[in-house]
């Protein structure tokens, strides 16, 4: 993170010479910049990009998360139908698929989830989405009239 030009290219120039100790070349022209306003006065070598992937979770300029939290929600549902077969079983206690709903579909929303921001318009989703994957797992209907 840096606030003015002169900041962010010394934060390049640490960052190459550190790769550099570790034995490895940086590409200052291949580097991507991303910042919440203009920066055109800069001329940075490099791309101005708006968003990028970071360890997993996409970051925009803006902040926004909507996108982020949707796309997890939807990657836990695809690992969830996945995991069909071996949720419906019944050879399989109902503590075992317990566990692995806690081991392998909450993980992978909650992936990256420290740098989101959410707002109130996701929270129902969110909600929805546990409770789905617990009626599903339960085999309860989601038409049934069962208190949660």
């Amino acid at each position: 993170m840096a606030e003015s030009k002169k900041e962010l290219k010394s934060l390049l120039m640490k960052v190459k010479e550190e790769t550099e100790k570790a034995g490895l070349k940086l590409n200052i022209q291949k580097t991507k910049v991303m910042a919440s306003g203009p920066i055109t006065s800069w001329q940075i070598e490099g791309e101005t990009v708006t968003d990028f992937i970071f360890l997993g979770s996409k970051i925009t300029a803006d902040g926004d998360c909507s996108r982020e939290i949707k796309r997890r929600l939807l990657l836990g549902r695809k690992v969830m139908t996945n995991l069909d077969n071996l949720l419906k079983s019944r050879d399989i206690t109902l503590l075992t698929k317990v566990h692995q709903v806690k081991a392998m579909i909450f993980p992978e929303v909650m992936y990256g989830c420290e740098s989101q921001t959410i707002k109130k318009a996701e929270q129902p989703r969110i909600t929805a989405f546990e409770l789905w994957h617990w009626r599903r797992l339960l085999r309860s209907h989601w038409t049934a009239r069962k208190s949660n």
